[in-house]
This record gives C-alpha cells, sequence and structure tokens, in this order.
C-alpha cells in the first residue's frame, strides 16, 4: 500500500473500494490502524480500549457491505460490544465487559466495518470536552494543548490525527458536532429515531440523543448512515425512510435553497470573532453558490429552556448512576463517580417527577415553535461553537467549586446546586462554549457541522447547519456541494 501516507489519501469508501479491487488487503488495512494507534496514540489519548485481537480475527473471515474491511473505531459510550467493557467513562464500569453487541454495532459489523478500538469520552458523555478522570484527557491533533471537544472527543482526535478514516459518536447536546467542529471533520446528528438504540436501550436523554459518526467526508456519513438507519424492535419512534439512499443524495445539487443564518447568541452572551467571521464567509459562499441566504433567528428564551434542560439532563444521570450500580452488582457511591457527575446525579434527585414532567413539556412547546420557523427556511446556519477549541481544563471546576462539590457529594445535598446557584454557573460554563448546537437535540432535527473555516492560530472553526425534522437529504446535499466549492479532505494537522 505504501506506507502511512498512502492510507490516508482514501476516506471509508475509498479504502473499501481498494479492497474490492484487490489492491490491498483487509489485513493489511487493519495493522495499518494499529499501527497508527501505537505510534500516534501517546500523544492524543483518543484510543483508550485496544480491540487488536478480535480485529485481526474479523479480518480473517468473509468481507461484504459497503465499508468492507474498513477499521472502525467505537466511542466507548453507547455502542455495546460483546467482549469489551462499555466504559462510559467511568471507572467501575471500565471492568464490566458488555456480554452483547449493540443494534448499531451490529449494523457496523453488517456493512463490513472491522472494530479495531474503542475511544475516550468524558464521563457518561456529560461535559463538551474529554477530560475524564478514569482515562486522562484526549487532546486536539490540530493543537496539543487544545480540546478536541466532547462528548466523542476521542473519536474525532482519532479520525483527525488519521488513525482511522472514521469513527462512531453520539449526539446529546452536541457531542457529534462539537468535537467535529474542534478537529475539523464532518460531524452530523441524524435525526431522533434515525438510528438505533437497542436492543436493550429505547431512548437516552428523553429522545436528545443519537449516535452516528464523525467522518472527513461527506459521502462516508452518508452512506454510514444508509447502513445504519432505520428503527429496530421496540423502538420507541420510527420516522419515515428516505426516499432514496443518503449515497445518492451526496451526488445530487441541492438546488436553490431558502438558508436562515443567525449571529443571535443562544445560550451565550458573546461569540468569538474568529466563529463570526467564519459564519460571515459561509454566508458569502452561500450566495455565491446561488441559495437565498437570508438573516433569521428562531424562536428562543434562555433562561427557562437552560433550567428546562438542566432538570432532564440531570434526571437523566441520576438515573444512569443507578444503573451503574445494578451493573456492578453493589450499592455506588461518591468515590465511584467524578464528583461533578455524581453531584449532577444527586441535583437529579432533588427535583420531583412533576418537575421532570413539567421541564419535558416546555421543551416539548418550545420545539413547537422552532419548527413553525423552519416552515420557511430548508435550513439554519450558526457557528458550530461560539469559539475555537478550548484549552485543555478550561472548561473544568475551578478549585471553589471543585471544593463545594466535594462537601455537597458526600453529604448527598443536591438541593444545595440550586440553593447556591452552582448548578446553573457549572452549566453555563459549558453553554458559553456550545451555545447552538443542544437547540436541535431537544427539537430532534437533523443538524451537521462542516470544517469550513480554519482561523489565524490554524484551528478549525466549525458551521452548523439545521433542517427540518426528518430531513438529512437537504443537509446531505447542501454538504456535498460545500465540500466541492471549498475542500477540506486534504488538510492536515502538523506532524499527523
Amino acid at each position: 500500500m505504501g506506507g502511512m501516507s498512502e492510507f490516508e489519501r482514501y476516506d471509508g469508501l475509498g479504502l473499501a473500494e481498494l479492497v474490492r479491487k484487490g489492491e490491498v488487503s483487509v489485513l493489511d488495512l487493519v495493522e495499518e490502524c494499529i499501527a497508527r494507534i501505537e505510534a500516534r496514540n501517546p500523544r492524543i489519548n483518543a484510543v483508550i480500549s485496544k480491540l487488536y485481537d478480535s480485529a485481526r480475527l474479523a479480518a480473517a473471515g468473509a468481507h461484504e457491505g459497503p465499508f468492507a474491511g474498513v477499521p472502525f473505531l467505537l466511542k466507548d459510550l453507547m455502542a455495546p460490544f460483546a467482549g469489551a467493557p462499555m466504559s462510559n467513562g467511568n471507572r467501575v464500569l471500565a471492568k464490566i465487559p458488555c456480554d452483547y453487541d449493540g443494534e448499531i454495532v451490529r449494523r457496523y459489523k453488517k456493512a463490513g466495518l472491522i472494530v479495531v478500538g474503542k475511544t475516550n469520552t468524558p464521563e457518561f458523555g456529560l461535559a463538551p470536552v474529554t477530560e475524564p478522570e478514569a482515562f486522562g484527557p484526549a487532546r486536539n491533533p490540530w493543537d496539543l494543548s487544545r480540546t478536541p471537544g466532547g462528548s466523542s472527543g476521542g473519536s474525532a482526535a482519532a479520525v483527525a490525527a488519521r488513525i482511522a478514516p472514521m469513527a462512531h459518536a453520539t449526539d446529546g447536546g452536541g457531542s457529534i458536532r462539537i468535537p467535529a467542529s474542534c478537529c475539523g471533520l464532518v460531524g452530523l446528528k441524524p435525526t431522533r429515531g434515525r438510528t438505533p438504540l437497542g436492543p436493550i436501550v429505547g431512548e437516552s436523554w428523553r429522545g436528545f440523543a443519537v449516535g452516528h459518526a464523525v467522518t472527513r467526508s461527506v459521502r462516508d456519513s452518508a452512506a454510514l448512515l444508509d447502513a445504519t438507519a432505520g428503527a429496530d424492535a421496540g423502538a420507541p419512534y420510527e420516522i419515515p425512510a428516505p426516499a432514496r439512499p443518503y449515497l445518492s443524495e451526496a451526488a445530487t445539487p441541492p438546488g436553490k435553497l431558502r438558508i436562515g443564518y443567525t449571529t443571535a447568541p443562544f445560550l451565550a452572551q458573546t461569540i468569538h470573532a474568529d466563529c463570526l467571521e467564519g459564519l460571515n464567509a459561509t454566508t458569502s459562499l452561500l450566495k455565491d453558490l446561488g441559495h437565498d441566504v437570508v438573516e433569521a433567528t428562531p424562536p428562543f428564551d434562555a433562561e427557562p429552556w437552560l433550567m428546562a434542560f438542566m432538570t432532564i439532563v440531570a434526571g437523566e444521570t441520576s438515573a444512569d448512576i443507578a444503573q451503574a450500580g445494578k451493573l456492578a452488582g453493589r450499592k455506588l457511591g461518591f468515590a465511584d463517580f467524578e464528583a461533578a457527575t455524581f453531584v449532577i446525579g444527586l441535583l437529579g434527585r432533588s427535583w420531583s417527577a412533576g418537575d421532570y414532567a413539567a421541564a419535558a413539556n416546555y421543551l416539548q412547546s418550545w420545539s413547537r415553535r422552532v419548527g413553525d420557523f423552519f416552515e420557511d427556511y430548508d435550513a439554519l446556519l450558526t457557528p458550530t461553537l461560539a469559539a475555537p477549541p478550548t484549552l485543555i481544563g478550561a472548561l473544568q471546576p475551578t478549585a471553589a467549586e471543585r471544593a463545594l462539590l466535594n462537601i455537597i457529594g458526600p453529604l448527598r445535598a443536591g438541593w444545595f446546586m440550586r440553593a447556591s446557584g452552582l448548578a446553573k454557573v457549572l452549566a453555563t460554563k459549558s453553554l458559553e462554549f456550545i451555545p447552538y448546537t443542544p437547540l436541535f437535540n431537544v427539537t430532534g432535527q437533523p443538524a451537521i457541522s462542516l470544517p469550513l473555516c480554519w482561523n489565524a492560530a490554524g484551528l478549525p472553526i466549525g458551521m452548523q447547519f439545521a433542517a427540518r425534522m426528518g430531513d438529512e437529504a437537504t443537509l446531505v446535499r447542501l454538504a456535498a456541494q460545500l465540500e466541492q466549492a471549498k475542500p477540506w479532505f486534504d488538510r492536515t494537522p502538523a506532524g499527523f
């Protein structure tokens, strides 16, 4: 194959084509991916579980599907893989192997993908950065002092470092799009219910969370969605199938679209100049491509929205902590979790079932208004993030905040998180970085981050497009047009 530089000249579909033509063996691809993990991962800490033996065994078998023989990485969250732990970024769960494959993993295997490892994630996917105490921080290949984002930061860092052409990712508040923006990748969050969460889980974070991938090319994201889309047995949601394959959409011009854009900060106070510059450049490009581009902002009321979102996430975290105890076969306590995770779980317990239901009802009513907004627009453009990739550690609790968490946790005083305002302070710190992404987890609409801009420091600045419920097709067509107009595939982090 010509060594390491040859491997990264192709996306996943390109590598599969080489296999079909007999120009490279599946084992060659797997060994190349393994070699890259060994050589590059020590700098970025993206891969935390090495599944080399099972990958080599799979390489020796028969290979079919659109990605036959292509190495792949699983995020260590929402992707059970038989024989390996699914840590969720937690030190206790890291020791408990799964005894089944998740439905999305089954579909990856059917598509021909070979799982070579599992990637770093923050504990229970709660943070927009990937800095779990159990495994240490993942680092951004574009600048090792900076975050690759979260919660799919390990997956994004690995793909950006050219360890694999694509990797599994999940998104409950932006966790596909955030790391895609930080690492210069394509990050599509599908519509709620588009991809499966079974065979055991019905929905995650009350339907906010969905699984897909981070990729280097639009066509890989489209073809992978073709391979995994569709409800599985007992799914709580089933949405209409697309009119035709998403890979076909990637080869179809989008036509003239009506695209709204906004500089409104939503959940942030300010937006970094680099992100605004990227937004302006992108609106100019869209106009040059013939689209109708209009400044427009969907309805939004940050304060009640934030409180409702916090109520749902805290309640779900409380349930995740309880489930971890069941899997461990013992009662787990403060020492078994990161302080912030455990206290968020306590916060969830401090609200009533009525509070949870009221929060859900509020978010659904808000989603109706956003749905009305999209009746007039084919897509909405925003910066993906409010700032370039932040320094590692910048979003962690301060020493004073950590001291408070270490008091609240052992005392199980979740109510104090609300009374002191600490819950809002910690949530706001993260949401100031990611003000645009969580909105479309709540509404369930598809959204994609595209690596259309880089700043003067050479850091990626992603642009987010959201579309109507169920309309990934428009996003894929538009993304493919933008990829052709402003290519990014050959941009590579220095030293990788």
